[in-house]
This record gives structure tokens, sequence and C-alpha cells, in this order.
């Protein structure tokens, strides 16, 4: 785990935010890498330091992390994705902590040998694996059957407070945030965007995000003769503000767990446009708050977002009921009681 920019780093913010001070103390620890949620969470007067600042190598990332577990006596180590888990997992038993847990924040453990390997190998050491949908959840039970009875489903959260129902904006304008990276497919939307505005030439895609596909995408744009049409913001820190300006959020990833921007844009008021994939299906309700398509197939997507864009009067209804679902399933405090009562509850199991 590092505390780079990212999904999974965004919500362990929320959770240092959030968490309960009076039943908990905490303190995070990134094996490498830290940056602006690092500083986030210092600042909210969490003590955060990172491995690869004191240690290199993997014995001796091991042995530093043992000596955090023990000097900090912890009765819980949560760790996230498999890495992590690998590291965190051998260290924390090696300091005699009571509990461990850990959470996928993908589809399952990861797809090569050698993570299914760090992944099982892991689990024998843990209390409880988390997959943050049904689908991430189910993966890992595929990944790790003598770990299924020790594997359960708990939805990831968005602040409500900070992102709040504005609605959609009455224009033709589609919003993407997500990190320019392959499994994201925005040469997919890119390809959709060509198809859509030849009917739709008023129609403009804003996307937010940076990473190492970006110079690839905006050489796809110009060849695709897109540049009036799509506009690259690159990372910004005001997603709140940005997600009311357009008519609806569209994604075409390839792969998802829970996505946060998915959730964000929901809970602001937007329709969605996304592809049926990870947990996607478990956020977005087909023809309510939005519409689902097959990843990778820019007809289908530039189909949806065509029809989104003819029922414009709509757009308020299905926005409605967006934000609904999203009070109701995805708030982020609710998602920090559960993790907490988890942790009581395991604790209590061994008397601790």
């Amino acid at each position: 785990m590092c505390l780079l920019t990212g999904g999974l780093e965004r919500l362990l913010v929320e959770f240092g935010k959030n968490r309960d001070g009076e039943r908990f103390e905490t303190s995070f620890v990134a094996l490498d890498g830290m940056g602006v949620p690092a500083e986030e969470l210092r600042t909210q007067g969490h003590h955060v330091e990172c491995v690869a600042d004191v240690v290199t190598g993997k014995l001796a990332r091991l042995r530093r992390l043992a000596h955090i577990f023990r000097d900090g006596q912890f009765d819980v180590v949560h760790t996230h994705n498999t890495l992590a888990h690998f590291y965190g997992a051998f260290a924390a038993r090696l300091a005699g902590v009571p509990v461990v847990v850990n959470t996928q924040h993908g589809r399952g453990c990861g797809k090569s040998w050698k993570a299914k390997l760090q992944f099982r190998m892991a689990n024998r050491l843990t209390d409880r694996v988390v997959g943050v949908s049904e689908d991430a959840a189910e993966l890992c039970r595929e990944d790790d059957v003598r770990s299924a009875d020790r594997t359960i489903a708990l939805w990831n959260g968005v602040d409500l407070d900070r992102f709040e129902y504005r609605g959609p904006a009455n224009q033709p304008t589609a919003i993407s945030v997500a990190r320019l990276s392959p499994e994201k497919d925005f040469a997919t939307l890119l390809r959709a965007t060509w198809i859509l505005v030849k009917d739709c030439p008023d129609f403009r895609l804003k996307i937010v995000g940076d990473g190492g596909e970006r110079q690839k995408l905006e050489q796809l744009s110009e060849e695709l003769n897109l540049t009036k049409h799509v506009e690259f913001l690159g990372e910004r820190s005001d997603v709140s503000q940005l997600l009311p300006q357009a008519g609806f959020f569209v994604s075409s990833s390839q792969t998802e767990g829970i996505s946060l921007t998915l959730l964000e844009a929901m809970a602001v008021g937007l329709p969605v446009v996304t592809t049926r994939v990870g947990g996607n299906p478990e956020i977005v309700v087909e023809g309510k708050t939005g519409r689902l398509v097959p990843p990778n197939s820019p007809e289908q997507l530039a189909l949806a977002m065509r029809d989104l864009l003819k029922d414009q009067e709509g757009w308020p209804v299905f926005g409605e009921l967006a934000r609904q679902r999203v009070e109701q399933h995805f708030n982020v405090r609710n998602m920090v009681r559960q993790y907490e009562d988890l942790y009581r509850e395991l604790l209590d199991g061994k008397s601790v």
C-alpha cells in the first residue's frame, strides 16, 4: 500500500476523518510512496510513516513492520490489497497482534500466480477478508477457497457532506473522473464520443485525472478530431465542484471494485452511464439511476449516451434517485462504523 493519489487512498483519508476517536486510535503505515493523502492524514492528527523511508529489501521491510506493530501495541492490523496484506499479515503475527483484517479494493486478489499465492499465504494468518463489493468478495472466495467462510462484502462509501446534492446541469456535457490508466479504458470512451458527435455535435466531454496514458489519449483525441469536444482537465482537487457542471457522468472502465468517482457523481445527483463490470451493477439501478453497457464496446457506450441525451428532461429524476441510493447504501460514515464493529467483534472473540 502507498499513500499517493487514488481511490483507495482517498478512502483511507475518509476513514481517518470519520473514525470513532473514543473507541479507536489509528496509525497509517505505507510500504512505499507518500503524497497528498499522507499529509491530509497527518493534518487530521494521525501518525503516518513510510517503511521505504527507513529500510529497503523484503526481509528488512518485514522486520520494520513487525517493529512498528510491536512498539505501537496494536490490537488490529488492517491491510489493503494483496502486497500490503502479504507483508502486513506476517509482520502482525510476528509482533503478536491479535486481529488481522484485509480489504481487497479491486476484483479479487490479482491476476498473477504470485499475487494469488501471496494472498493465500497471508490469509492463513488473517481473521477476515473483505471485498468492497459482492463481486469482489466472490472472486476472493474463488481465489482462496480455504478462506471462503471468512470472506465478506462491505461496500465503500463517500462523504455526503462534501458531495452535496446539486442535480445535473441542463447542458449536453458529460464528465469522467479516473486515473488515466489502461484498465480505465478511456480509449473506448473517446471512440464512443467520436461516434456520438456525428448525431450530437453539441456534446462535450470533460476528463478529470492524470496518469501514464494521458499522452496517448490526447493523441487519440486529436486523431479522431475531438479537440473541440473533449477537454483534459488533469488532476483536480475541486471534483465536487466540477461534477454539477455536467449533465451526466460516464465511465468506460474494464474493471472496478466499487468506484468512488461513480458514487460521488451519484451523490451530487448526476445520471450515469457506465460499464457492467465488477461492483458497478451493485451501484447503478438500470433505467432508474443510469445505464449499464458492456465493456470494450464504443458502439454500445455511444448508444447509451445518445439515449440519455435524448431524455434530458428525465435527468433530474435520475439524479434524485441516484442521490437516494447513495444515501441509503454508500455513506462513508456507515462504512467506517461497519469496519469498527467488525474490529470489535473479532477482538471480543479473542477476549482482547
